[in-house]
């Protein structure tokens, strides 16, 4: 299951330089190592739209921002999301986690939360990977960071989904 240390670790390699977000039940617990990160900013936003304004505005002043952000906050940000990749054609990665996902795949569940994400994130073609949390840690950290450095390579925006 991927960790904090590991997370810290790998985005600082990537060369990230922010991590804006509004930490869930799973990233929450990743706060002491991104704080203590000696690399890393963290910026916490009240609305996930909020996030994705804050990461356009370092991005476009020469930083390396990532978004960290729960599904429901993917509906929620929507409009900025479209306005900010699309339409300004910013490359903003992003990783959000992923509620339910394998109780819904189990048929466990009625959230729709990973149903719509996945379908939202088609729809907008933005392409995205899936991070498995059975995944060893520095697994996860690898395909996290893999995943980032091939949109920032393709100059596109990304999204890796953690499978919670």
């Amino acid at each position: 299951m991927i960790d904090g240390p590991s997370v810290a670790k790998a985005l600082a390699e990537c060369g990230i330089t922010h991590v804006i977000w509004i930490p869930d039940s799973t990233t929450g617990n990743w706060d002491p190592a991104l704080s203590a990160h000696p690399d890393l900013k963290l910026i916490r936003v009240c609305r996930e739209g909020e996030a994705f304004g804050v990461a356009a505005g370092l991005l476009l002043g020469g930083r390396k921002p990532i978004i960290i952000i729960q599904c429901t906050g993917l509906f929620e940000s929507g409009d900025s999301l479209r306005n900010f990749i699309h339409d300004l054609k910013l490359p903003l990665f992003c990783l959000i986690g992923l509620r339910n996902y394998h109780s819904y795949q189990q048929g466990r569940t009625s959230d729709t939360c990973p149903a719509f994400a996945e379908s939202i994130l088609q729809a907008w073609r933005i392409p995205y990977v899936i991070l498995e949390q059975s995944a060893p840690a520095e697994a996860s950290a690898e395909a996290l960071k893999s995943a980032y450095l091939q949109a920032l390579n393709e100059k596109r925006a990304g999204v890796a989904f953690l499978a919670e």
